[in-house]
């Protein structure tokens, strides 16, 4: 039973984990990169799509990015959807075919910015992984009775191993990315 739980959190742990590595990609570091553009909801006839579902995009140039719809009449909506997207501060331009994407160069003051944001992902990775590890206590602190209180501090044990290394690897995704986006 113990280690059906330990296993189960070390599963939602690594997802976890890779979510913050995902959501770590979403914030530019110079070049205009397509993951920038992976949470990007375009409204399409009255539902959120993700921009990826509606168009391919491409990277001719180091800050430009191309956006071509699959569905012309929702060359609109994308360019909205790019446009009100934070922390990007692109300008897109629509030509009636595509979207073309110019990114703004990437200043000092901005590149500290980003930091700040992407030090607030990793946080929020963090507060999950303790979410899960709390969740997962709970559980074994629920066993208590049935395998003796010496099997569930031992599990607690690993479970506190568990969380300590998850949040090395946040740790570490985030001092790579701070690095990626102080370099110039």
């Amino acid at each position: 039973m113990i280690a059906d739980i330990l296993a189960e959190t070390t599963t939602r742990m690594a997802r976890a984990v890779e979510a913050a590595k995902e959501d770590f990609a979403t914030v530019r570091s110079g070049r205009a990169n397509p993951q920038l553009f992976q949470k990007v909801m375009v409204d399409y006839y009255g539902s959120p799509t993700p921009l990826a579902q509606l168009a391919s995009l491409a990277n001719p140039e180091a800050r430009m990015l191309i956006v071509t719809p699959y569905d012309k009449s929702a060359l609109k909506a994308v360019e909205q959807a790019i446009r009100d997207m934070p922390n990007l501060g692109a300008n897109p331009t629509n030509d009636g075919n595509v979207v073309r994407v110019t990114m703004p160069e990437l200043t000092e003051e901005r590149r500290k910015e980003y930091v700040k944001l992407v030090r607030s992902k990793g946080e929020d990775a963090k507060v999950q992984l303790r979410g899960i590890r709390r969740k997962s206590k709970d559980q074994l602190d629920a066993l208590k009775a049935e395998v003796g209180e010496d099997e569930v501090a031992r599990g607690e044990k690993e479970l506190d191993a568990l969380t300590r290394q998850h949040v090395d690897q946040v740790d570490d995704a985030l001092k790579r990315k701070e690095a990626e986006l102080l370099e110039v």
